[in-house]
């Protein structure tokens, strides 16, 4: 009888496990997938103090939400930037501000930066597209030169926006195929297909993409594993290069020798 009730014990504790770690991990999983990174008033006083030419340009949704994002103008393309899902992404200035060889449009998404709200993939890629028409109208700005550069998380809203905007060519660094695809790695005692909200289903798009694609892959990257990357670069529908960054890790990309080069070299092409 002892036996017995400390097997059904266990059932209860197992069954426990098997119910509430899935719910929690639900439940949990926008403050697991966006690390946002809010910046001050004071902050962002210091950022533009530091770099006088770069505006802040400010734009209101449907729904209220307030974006922010900086605006580096100069000459030749035009590129729209999504970060990372734990990026603030005015570092990107000490390099794009200082060598303008091109007109940057910076985005903080909703709870980054100086944006208000609440981030999702819906919200996210809604964003990037109030952004591109409002870019596309700027002084300066030719329609069709307008690239979006992607990095990780970032790669996905970049992905949704050209099947939805003509844009003239994509950059992505550490992309992935899918979000589903990542989390199964990490999450593979779960039901992921099940549970997860925000997709961002890259390769799904591909195929059917034409636009010409600069795809920079980390081969140490040690957060998206290198194998996403591929499978997107090989479902690709358009023109498509691949740069492969020897011994780089997921956020050690931008310190590569070919890094930057690269970039330049695609945007002067296209």
């Amino acid at each position: 009888m002892a036996g017995e009730s400390l097997l059904v014990s266990i059932g209860k504790v197992g069954l426990g496990v098997v119910v509430v770690v899935p719910l929690l991990v639900y439940f949990m999983q926008d403050s697991l997938i966006f690390y946002r990174q809010p910046t001050s008033e004071a902050r962002r006083a210091d950022i533009a103090k530091r770099f006088p030419a770069v505006k802040e340009v400010f734009l209101e949704t449907a729904d209220g939400t307030k974006l922010h994002a900086w605006h580096v103008a100069g000459s030749g393309p035009t590129v729209l930037y999504f970060g990372g899902n734990a990026e603030e992404v005015s570092r990107m200035l000490d390099e794009v501000a200082q060598k303008p060889a091109a007109s940057w449009f910076l985005m903080d998404y909703r709870g980054y930066g100086g944006s208000s709200g609440a981030p999702s993939e819906k919200a996210l890629v809604a964003d990037a597209k109030l952004l591109f028409d409002y870019a596309v109208k700027q002084p300066g700005v030719d329609p069709k030169r307008v690239h979006a550069f992607g990095r990780s998380l970032g790669s996905g809203v970049a992905v949704a926006l050209a099947a939805e905007r003509p844009l003239a060519g994509l950059i992505l660094v550490a992309p992935f195929d899918s979000l589903a695809a990542v989390a199964k790695r990490y999450y593979w005692y779960l039901p992921v297909d099940l549970m997860l909200k925000h997709r961002f289903d890259s390769i799904e798009l591909a195929a059917r993409l034409r636009l010409p694609l600069l795809c920079l892959i980390a081969t140490r990257d040690e957060v998206i594993p290198p194998v996403h990357a591929e499978r997107l670069f090989d479902a690709w529908g358009g023109a498509k290069q691949k740069v492969a960054l020897l011994d780089a890790s997921h956020n050690t990309s931008d310190s590569h020798p070919l890094f930057w080069p690269a970039i330049r070299e695609f945007l002067a092409k296209h």
